[in-house]
């Protein structure tokens, strides 16, 4: 039988997992995938961007990115309040981190970046002037949400460890 502590084991497990595969992705696209498309001419770069965004949208990305959002919320609610348990007060803050470093950053900034993207032909001048704009503002954005996002991970581990 589940009980409540054996389900938070298996969310906070899952959470770990989920932000240690998005960190490790976020990560991916900051140091190689980004100055991969740098390097090519702005229209290829760019189109190749444009396929990315609409190619990652898919079942296995989505089960993590949006699954770990998702075992964020009730740890949430298991672990608040819980601040003289060190591992439900790491994965307290974990989830936090999680859902502003992963899913509030991704939403509210890298998301309305890659609509605009793709808004945009690769070949017209408003293309290449918008790409390096993209390169340069998009990627600190990456930065920043893999490096919280990473941060995260390490606290579900955390957690774990306590359990």
């Amino acid at each position: 039988m589940l009980t409540g502590d054996n389900l938070l084991f298996v969310l906070t497990l899952y959470a770990t997992i989920g932000s240690g595969l998005m960190a490790g992705l976020f990560f991916i696209f900051s140091a190689g995938v980004m100055r991969a498309l740098a390097q090519r001419p702005a229209h290829e770069g760019m189109a190749m961007m444009q396929a990315i965004n609409i190619t990652i949208i898919n079942p296995a990305f989505l089960t993590v990115f949006l699954g770990t959002a998702l075992a964020c919320v009730p740890i949430l609610f298991f672990t608040f309040g819980q601040w003289d348990d060190p591992g439900a007060s790491y994965a307290f803050v974990g989830s936090l981190l999680y859902l502003v470093g992963s899913l509030l950053i991704t939403a509210v900034y890298h998301v309305p970046k890659n609509n605009a993207l793709a808004s945009v032909s690769p070949t017209t001048p408003d293309g290449a002037s918008l790409w390096a704009d993209y390169l340069t503002n998009w990627t600190v954005g990456n930065h920043i949400r893999t490096i919280i996002t990473l941060v995260a991970t390490l606290l579900f581990a955390l957690a774990l460890s306590h359990h």
